[in-house]
This record gives structure tokens, sequence and C-alpha cells, in this order.
């Protein structure tokens, strides 16, 4: 095959319209995108020379101005368990992100999708804000994650919870979820996408206007806007009560449940007092609370007691919300949540053994 063009269009950029464009464009009737397709999506190969279908000198041609997007494997590192598997990958600028895959009890894998390099919320406890932001992913960078895995193992579910605030690069990460919910393609069902937002509540109002019905995740921290603002800086811009409307409609609309994710931090955000202000904010919503204890950053917080933990649960739940403490994956290799970030240097020997 002849060398890509440094300006080529990145295959994975494209839509299924947008594909049989670029095929017709070359002379070749639609049916031969459809083949395309295919390959990329089905078949997910990582060469021109695999797509056996398709007449070599449309591949050649193609070739000359299009590329496949693959990532470029920095490394890549396993969970002492080898339940959660971390990849550092280079973009074609020479940025870095990261992106990790997590296999349950239940066998379910979900890969936990990045959608920006580094964040501009800049969150204490979180890595990737302390990173600052570079830029937003393309569509292609953020399918190519999901390929990665997805050529190795059998993908259960995506969540948009990596690097980067998702509604910050609404119209990027969208068109990437569309691509990957492709009938024809990936075809991954809509209840299978998790988006989280820090509270950009333009992004929640635009979110319940979509026809795909994926599911949305606010990152809350903190039940009232003193300390909110403080945890979740974006919170200045638009407030708790802003934040609950913008919430409130969407599962009005939807009829969907919204998970609120809460990271506890010991004596931060884990009294009893703030338990209650909790229970009371979500009180008879269509809600579900995820306890987070605050994983190591350089943010340098400390998890509350075990004990600590199941108080606050419990205070919760007497307010009849649902509420789950998140089970630790990947906390060892910095994997975990607020763990991403990059260019980094690794605490633990370096392993490549795919999940079990």
């Amino acid at each position: 095959m002849p060398p890509t063009s440094p300006t080529a269009i990145n295959l994975f950029d494209l839509n299924e319209a947008e594909l049989e464009e670029l095929v017709i464009a070359h002379g070749e009737k639609a049916y031969r995108a459809r083949q395309l397709w295919h390959n990329l999506y089905r078949k997910r190969v990582t060469s021109w020379d695999e797509m056996h279908e398709l007449p070599a000198e449309l591949r050649r041609r193609l070739a000359e101005d299009a590329a496949l997007g693959l990532l470029t494997i920095d490394r890549e590192q396993a969970s002492p368990d080898n339940t959660t598997l971390k990849l550092r990958a280079k973009l074609s600028d020479g940025a870095i992100i990261e992106t990790v895959l997590m296999e349950y009890l239940s066998g379910r894998k979900t890969v936990c999708v990045s959608t920006q390099v580094g964040c501009a919320v800049g969150c204490p406890f979180c890595a990737t804000g302390e990173m600052g932001f570079s830029r937003n992913l393309t569509p292609g960078e953020i399918v190519a994650q999901v390929l990665h895995f997805a050529r190795q193992h059998p993908i259960d579910n995506l969540v948009f919870m990596g690097m980067g605030e998702p509604f910050l690069n609404y119209d990027n990460t969208w068109k990437a979820i569309t691509i990957l919910n492709s009938a024809n393609g990936f075809g991954m069902g809509a209840r299978r996408f998790t988006l989280s937002t820090s509270g950009i509540v333009p992004g929640i109002k635009r979110l319940a206007d979509e026809s795909l019905l994926v599911n949305l995740a606010v990152s809350l921290h903190a039940p009232n806007d003193e300390l909110r603002r403080k945890l979740v800086p974006i919170s200045t811009k638009y407030p708790l009560a802003e934040l609950m409307g913008a919430c409130d409609a969407y599962t009005e609309k939807t009829g969907r449940r919204i998970s609120y994710e809460y990271v506890l931090m010991a004596d931060v955000n884990d009294s009893d007092n703030l338990a209650h202000e909790l229970g009371h904010l979500l009180e008879g919503k269509l809600a579900h609370v995820n306890l987070i204890p605050v994983n190591p950053s350089a943010g340098g917080f400390e998890r509350p007691s075990r004990n600590r933990q199941m108080v606050f649960q419990d205070i919760i739940h007497h307010y009849g919300v649902r509420t789950t403490i998140r089970a630790e994956k990947g906390v060892e290799i910095s994997a975990a949540c607020g763990q991403l970030a990059a260019p980094r240097v690794f605490p633990v020997r370096l392993q490549s053994a795919p999940l079990r």
C-alpha cells in the first residue's frame, strides 16, 4: 500500500453516510462503503490487506488519503488480579490518553472511555483535572479506544468516565456513540452506554432531547453549593439548583433514572449532616447514588473508614434513595476513578497479560 498522507481522513471519524460519500468520491458504488463499514466494525481489521472483499485498486486509492485511525500503544498494564487492564495510547499529534477495560465477577466487561486529553473542570481529587486541558478527542479517537479492546474481548458496556468531560466535547462524543450504536456496525445497544458529567447543564438538556436513550451519570460529590464549588469548580457556573432542575427535566422527559456519583473523602464530605442533605436533595427522585471512596491521587485526600462509608450509605437509604458503594477496580495500577492521567510514572511493574 502507498504511504498515507499526514492529513489523511481518519475513517473512524466518519459515520455511515460520510463513508459512503468517500467511497462514491473514489468512483465506486455505494455497496462498497457497506463492505468497508463491515470490515471496520464487524471484522475490526487493523490493515488494508485484511479487507479482502474490496478491490485492491480501491484499497490502494483509499490508503492514499484515508487512515484506519488505529491507536499507537504506548503501554498496557494489568492489575494484580488480572481483571483490570489499562491502556496508555499515543495519538497522531503525540498527545497521550488512558483507557481502561474492567471485568466484573459476573463476567461483564466494561470499557471506561476518554473523551478529552486532560480536563478543564479541575476537580482537586482527580488526577486528570490536575493535568489541565489540552484538546478534545475526535469521534475516531474515541471509537478507536473501544475497538482496541473489542478486538481482544467481548465488550458489554461503555462508560464515558475516563479522561475529560464528555459534555464539553458533546458533538464528537455523541457522534462516536452513534457510530458505535449502528446496527450495521459495532451494534452496541443504547442502554449499554453511560455518559458521565460533572454537571454541564446544557449537555444534560441536549441529552434529554436525543433519540438514543443512553444512561446519564452526574458527578455530585456535595449536596450544597458552598462545598460543591470547592470540589467541582464548574458548579460556580452551574449551581446546584440549576443542575437539579435540568436533571429533573431529564428524568421527566426520558423516564430514565440518573446515577449520582459521590466521591467520599474523609472529613471533607462524609459527615452525617451531609448524608442527610444528600438524602433530602434526592428524595422522591429517579435516582441512584454511587458512593465512591476516593482513590489515591496527588490531591492528598483520604478515604473514610469502611464503617463511615456504611453509615453514610445507611442515612441515604433512610430517604428511600437506592445507594451502592462502588467496588474498587484497578487502584493498584492507577486505573480507578479519578486516577487517569498522562504522562505519568507507573509505581508497579508493568504487565501485559490479557484479562482472564
